[in-house]
């Protein structure tokens, strides 16, 4: 038992989701669905408990869809992602470069904009 909560605690620096993970995400849920249910009971069927059992439940069951979307997506870990980001910087210092280069060989006439103040009356 002490090996599932050490684990559980590990998967919290790890990207995706772990079998721990998903188990204890369920098992929040039974317990919070079951608190409902007794407060249902114990209140002869409080209509405010019948809400949040139906806003707990839909959640519960959006949070099933996202875990199953997560795991067909394949997640990059920090290495990956620095590497992505390296690169993307090379790629735009490159790519500034090239622009400076272009600007300075323009030729033909260019103006500056001419601004127009309007002076007050005092």
């Amino acid at each position: 038992m002490a090996s599932f909560f050490v684990k559980l605690w590990e998967s919290v620096f790890e990207p995706g989701t772990t079998p721990q993970l998903v188990i204890a995400t369920h098992a929040s849920f039974v317990a919070l669905l079951l608190t409902l249910v007794w407060l249902i009971y114990a209140t002869h069927g409080n209509i405010h408990f019948y809400v949040l059992f139906g806003i707990s439940l839909l959640l519960w069951i959006t949070v099933i869809w996202f875990i199953s979307e997560l795991s067909l997506v394949k997640l990059k870990d920090n290495d990956e992602l620095d590497k992505v980001a390296n690169e993307k910087k090379e790629t735009e210092e490159t790519n500034d470069g090239d622009n400076k280069q272009e600007k300075g060989n323009t030729t033909g006439s260019s103006r500056p904009a001419q601004t127009h103040s309007r002076s007050r009356k005092a």
